[in-house]
């Protein structure tokens, strides 16, 4: 490193300085010879274990490039400089790396995204304009039509980063240039989709004022002449907790706020509404108004998004209904008996109206919230139970009924969606949480994170290795770099006696506290796995080093998160409801689904233990032991996996009888031994798949040895 060399160093306050050097370095030198810009000399220690130099500078003619790739070197400052140069000088807010876009979030309405902008974009390469997210939709259009291949957009980013506004701007440049392929304006309901589901599923944080508060795929459909013909969305780790309890400087979802704003409306007046510092659930954040944000306004938009959908008005009152239920069902009190037992006060105001909006019988909800059933071989107790074990239980049901709710919003607007007309592509968009580190973080954000750890291994993997092998095929002199890799990370956390190992396990134990389970962390990782640590003055917490950033976890109520147990009495009073729409939300726990058949929305619980009641009864049918056609017996099980696998879902019920799976359990239901799929040593017999002709060709399915079904044949 030569005098008048431009380094980076780093600071507490700006994170980086740039400086100059002011005398040649020599191998051996521990101290550089530095000048700060603004004119202040310093003597710059070299760290004596690396003996790493500092980072070099990029020329200031490369500084503002709109493509990090050109600059002559890569690094964090120079990364955070450029971007910096651009956001600060120009108010460019987007820039490239590669096929990467990165973009800063302004916390403002800029004008670059109107209609003559997408026109801009429209046809044109990706380098031949300024970076912006309508010119990766478009080379994702583009790549569509042209190779024939479905496309996938991935946000990511931390929380507040704008993702969600990112993933409408792209979902509104597909829906202008594309158009409909019929006259119902598929484009626009589309776009409809997405106030709806904001409403329901994003919330204030510290950090942003509509945050998403569970993850999006939506897959957009294309026909042969590529216009859109119908979407549909799955959804993944609702934060269901959010509804019970809110940090402070936080909000609930928008809806509840919606319909408090809305009160005073003559269709409202049934729901005996108020202002949202009246309801627990809506005022423990103290903080109900977000700046600039009409909540009534709001509402209006949101109710014309249902109406657009499909959503009939009355339909849209029994959400609402169903919504200001739980609002009340929140303030519902209980007084303490003895340690063991509790009660609500007689004629309770709040149970009252709960039960009047649900439309069942109060004794029984009254009863129910105080006790529990528990269930032996031979005989049934009820137990009553304490009054914090009464105010979970009461959350949990809250949780629960708002967790219905929403799947069957998400299931209503997948099928105003849905289309008739054959899929010929699509582009997908995942919007999912952004990486959380707060003052206090639990079980919510420990989700969000390993979400974001298994989302960046799958970024690091497509982003370097497909460079790099283009590079290679390109032959291209190159030098393989080894890249992050946080596998370790997701191996602590998902492993055989991982963080959720020991989770889980600790959920089983009779008496398994928070306490035990830190302890039992503790003792299997601290000083065994560099990438967790317990805080000095915490026996109730523990760190997880995570690709971003270190995030310290409280590990009270973990368990209860964890097992989020609703108990099963209380979900029965409720399908007794002579509200319609309230036993329809419920449906779904009790049927069994054929494999055909499965659940458009592809939701995923935020806990990882099934919802159940306290003990089930031999023979009686719960949610835990809710199957597939497909998973009722192990022979038939391995088949519908390869079928899943390897045949369209659009063709799934076309080509796949569910007689067929039937026909199988059938020939095998007798059979004492253990059962093969489709040959053992005593029985060898043919089955032919009974598929309609199809798109996909034969050749092209390649079944994986880990299957172990290599003795199928075709015929």
């Amino acid at each position: 490193m030569l005098q008048y060399a431009r380094v980076w160093i780093p600071d507490p306050e700006e994170v980086w300085k740039s400086a100059e050097l002011l005398k040649d370095y020599k191998p051996g030198d521990k101290v550089l010879q530095l000048r700060l810009e603004e004119g202040k000399d310093l003597e710059y220690c070299l760290d004596p274990k690396t003996k790493e130099l500092p980072p070099l500078r990029n020329p200031d003619i490369l500084v503002g490039e709109n493509d990090l790739t050109a600059l002559s070197y890569l690094h964090e400052p120079a990364v955070l400089h450029n971007l910096k140069v651009r956001f600060i000088d120009s108010k460019l807010i987007y820039t490239y790396c590669g096929i990467v876009l990165v973009a800063i979030n302004p916390y403002e309405q800029l004008p670059i995204y109107g209609e003559d902008i997408i026109n801009a974009y429209s046809g044109q390469n990706m380098g031949d304009m300024d970076p912006h997210i309508f010119a990766v939709a478009e080379e994702a259009y583009k790549q569509m039509a042209r190779d024939e291949r479905n496309q996938s957009i991935i946000v990511s980013g931390e929380s507040g980063a704008g993702k969600t506004v990112s993933a409408k701007y792209a979902m509104r440049y597909f829906a202008t240039v594309s158009g409909s392929a019929s006259e119902a304006n598929v484009e626009e309901k589309v776009l409809a989709s997405n106030p709806i589901m904001e409403s329901i599923g994003n919330a204030k944080t510290t950090r942003n004022d509509n945050s998403s508060r569970f993850g999006k795929y939506i897959e957009i459909g294309f026909d042969k002449r590529y216009r859109i013909i119908g979407a549909n969305m799955r959804t993944y780790l609702l934060e269901k907790s959010r509804v019970v309890f809110q940090a402070e400087e936080e909000r609930n979802y928008h809806i509840f706020y919606q319909l408090c704003a809305s009160a005073a409306l003559p269709e409202f007046k049934t729901l005996r509404l108020g202002n949202a510092n009246y309801f627990h659930y809506t005022k423990q954040g103290g903080s109900p108004v977000i700046d600039g944000i009409d909540d009534a306004k709001e509402m209006v938009n949101t109710r014309q998004a249902c109406t657009l959908l499909g959503i009939s008005d009355s339909y849209q009152m029994g959400i609402f209904r169903i919504l200001a239920g739980i609002l009340h069902l929140g303030n519902v009190e209980f007084a303490s008996r003895d340690s063991d037992s509790c009660a609500i006060p007689p004629k309770h105001d709040p149970l009252t109206i709960f039960c009047d909006l649900m439309g069942v019988e109060y004794e029984e909800m009254a009863h129910w919230l105080c006790h529990r059933k528990l269930a032996t071989a031979t005989e049934t107790y009820i137990k009553p139970v304490s009054k914090l074990h009464a105010i979970n239980a009461r959350d949990a049901l809250a949780k629960h009924i708002y967790a219905n709710l929403f799947n069957w919003i998400v299931d209503h607007v997948n099928k105003a969606l849905h289309s008739t007309v054959k899929q010929h592509s699509f582009i997908g968009v995942l919007d999912i949480y952004g990486f959380e580190t707060f003052e206090i973080n639990s079980f919510e954000q420990f989700c969000i994170n390993y979400a974001n750890e298994k989302l960046q291994q799958q970024f690091n993997m497509h982003v370097f290795k497909l460079e790099q092998e283009e590079y290679m095929k390109e032959q291209i002199p190159w030098t393989l770099i080894d890249f992050y890799d946080n596998q370790p990370c997701i191996n602590l956390i998902e492993a055989k006696m991982g963080v959720l190992d020991l989770l889980d396990e600790e959920c089983k134990m009779p008496k398994g506290s928070d306490d035990t389970w830190a302890q039992k962390l503790y003792n299997t990782h601290l000083n065994k796995c560099a990438l967790f640590e317990k805080p000095r003055l915490s026996n109730k917490a523990f760190i997880i080093k995570h690709f971003a950033d270190k995030v310290e976890y409280q590990c009270e109520g973990f368990l209860e998160k964890n097992k989020d147990t609703v108990y099963e009495e209380q979900i029965k009073v409720l399908k007794s409801s002579k509200f319609k729409l309230l036993p329809e939300l419920f449906q779904d726990e009790e049927k069994v689904i054929s494999p055909t058949s499965a659940t458009s929305s592809g939701r995923v619980p935020l806990s990882r233990t099934p919802v159940k009641p306290a003990k089930a009864r031999p023979g009686q049918t719960s949610k835990e032991h809710k199957k597939t056609v497909g998973h009722q017996d192990g022979c038939s099980s391995q088949i519908v996996k390869v079928l899943n696998l390897y045949t369209p879902v659009n063709e799934f019920e076309e080509r796949v009888l569910v007689s067929f799976i039937r026909t199988i359990q059938l020939r095998l239901r007798d059979r004492k031994d253990s059962p093969q799929l489709l040959m053992d040593a005593k029985h060898i017999f043919p089955v032919t798949f009974p598929f309609n002709p199809s798109s996909l060709a034969l050749e092209t399915i390649q079944i994986p040895a880990s299957l172990g079904l290599g003795f199928i044949s075709r015929v």
